[in-house]
Parts: C-alpha cells; structure tokens; sequence
C-alpha cells in the first residue's frame, strides 16, 4: 500500500469541509482533483471512506477513525506551512494557543484581542478542540499553550492546576430562581441537562445527589456546555455550567444561581516541559494565568504543579 500526503490532506479537507467544493477551496486545487486523490485513497486502502446525504459527504465509521489518525499529521503541515510564511514575511512572532471548547468562545478571543493590541505584526494561530487533543497538540508542538481539563496525560507537560466555579443555569422563568443558592433537596424535582457521564461535572452532580438521597433526573446528555445552555434557553431543564459560557453569553432567557454543595472542574493551563516558551508565550501566560484567577474558587494565584 502506497499512501501519499497529498491524499491523505485531501481525505482531512473533505471530512472537515462536509463537500468536495469546500475541501477544493481550502486546498486551492480544482473539484476533479479532490475527487481523483479520494477515489486513489479508496483504491489504495479498500474502504468506502464517505456516504453522500443531503448533498454533503458522510464519513463512514472507517473514515472517522483515519480521521483521527491523521489530524495531528496534516494539521502539523500547516502549522509549518504558517511558520514558513510567518518567516518569510519577517513577522515578528505568532501566538499559539489552544483551548476546551467552553473557554473558546467567549473568554479567550477577549483575553488574545486585549493582548494584541499594541502588536499589529503578531500573527495568531488559534484551535478549540477536546482536553486530550489539546495536550497532544502542545506535547508535538504544534501549540505553545493550551488549556484543558484535568487529568494530565502526559509527563513531559508542564501545568499549571485550577478548581473552576461552576453555577447552576436555568430559565428566567423558572420559580427556583427565587433562591440565592440551590440544593439537591431544592432541585429535586428538576429535569436537569448534563454532560456526558463520564465527565467531571456529571460524575460529582451525580456524587452530591447520592449524598443528599435525592434522585438525579436527567433528561439530556451532551458534549458540549454551549449546547446545554441552549437547553437552558428553550427551558428543557436546568445544567451545571462552568462560568466562561455563562458570563460571555449576554442572552436574557437564563439566569444563574450558585449550588451547595460546590461542584468544581479540576482544569490546567498546559505547556511544554521539555522545549522553553517564547516571549510572546511568556508574555501570555502571565496574563492568562492572571485572568482565570478570578474564575477559580480560592482566587490565589495559578502556580505550577509540574
């Protein structure tokens, strides 16, 4: 079996873009061409990579999984495909940073918009994604920082811990909100919105419920908090949310309330422990770590653990 890159990136650009005219446009190569290197992929390694629905392409259950595979790899190429061009443009540096996807779409693009005031040269590379692409992306160096949720995957990141506050998010309609602070007992009756059940939130929500001898109802699983303040907003139920989506989303459909007893999620900013960060690394790191301080539950400074 004869691979080549050039397939492999066309296969990447399809699955993210959803149709050939868009994984043609992201490679800047013509239709027919994107259809020639898949058709070579599927020749190549016997797997029917796509089914079409609704006009779009489907990856099938073998594509999902080289998809994964190759992610690190041809994201890799553009990484260095963007430093090239950073150099060749003698541009004065380029911040990167990769962040889990609550802190992404509210509280980061404020904090890289504040530090890139007084440099107009500095180029950004910026990626939300899961905790554990994160710290694979940081750990090959394909990003300076990033920040993701506990637990550390791997020994040569250096991190920096933090206990997060989360809040209990409900419609503003909801009579509960008469309350300063919820209670098992109070959200007893309470269809709640929760995160997967192996994710940190889930597993304490649950562990508090047990203690209190209150059932836990639960009416929707997502993967995303974004999605479960959507919930919210249609009044579904009540959610733990963390406070990023819930300060940077001004929507006037929900309201908050703090939860007794705490549930907290055990986060870190990461960085590489075996090569040294740049200036401008440097330089955000200190105002990152400074700006999570608010958010964490004892607000004393972020230290390194590792």
């Amino acid at each position: 079996m004869r691979l080549r890159f050039r397939q492999l990136q066309a296969f990447h650009a399809i699955v993210e873009a959803g149709t050939v005219t868009g994984a043609a446009e992201t490679l800047g190569i013509s239709q027919p061409g994107i259809s020639n290197l898949l058709a070579q992929l599927e020749r190549e390694t016997g797997l029917a990579l796509f089914e079409r629905l609704y006009g779009r392409l489907v990856p099938t259950p073998q594509a999902e999984l080289l998809h994964r595979e190759i992610d690190t790899m041809v994201r890799g190429l553009d990484h260095v495909t963007q430093a090239v061009f950073d150099l060749q443009n003698k541009q004065l540096g380029q911040l990167q940073v990769a962040s889990q996807h609550s802190i992404s779409f509210g509280f980061m693009p404020k904090l890289i918009a504040e530090f890139s005031k007084d440099k107009p040269d500095m180029s950004i590379s910026f990626q939300s994604q899961y905790s554990s692409k994160i710290q694979e992306w940081v750990l090959s160096g394909l990003f300076e920082i990033g920040v993701s949720e506990m637990p550390i995957l791997y020994d040569t990141l250096q991190y920096y811990p933090m206990q997060l506050e989360t809040r209990i998010a409900m419609h503003k309609d909801n009579p509960l909100r008469r309350h300063d602070v919820l209670t098992p007992e109070i959200l007893k009756d309470e269809p709640f919105l929760l995160m997967g059940p192996d994710h940190i939130t889930h597993r304490r929500l649950r562990d508090v419920f047990e203690e209190a001898r209150v059932p836990l109802k639960g009416r929707v699983h997502s993967h995303l908090f974004k999605n479960l303040l959507a919930f919210v907003k249609e009044g579904m139920g009540v959610a733990v949310l963390d406070r990023f989506g819930l300060d940077f989303d001004h929507d006037d459909r929900f309201v908050s309330r703090r939860f007794a007893p705490s549930i907290t999620m055990d986060m870190a900013v990461i960085t590489s422990g075996t090569r040294p960060l740049s200036q401008l690394g440097k330089e955000f790191l200190e105002l990152l770590l400074n700006e999570l301080r608010p958010y964490t539950v004892d607000k004393q400074p972020i230290v390194v653990a590792r």
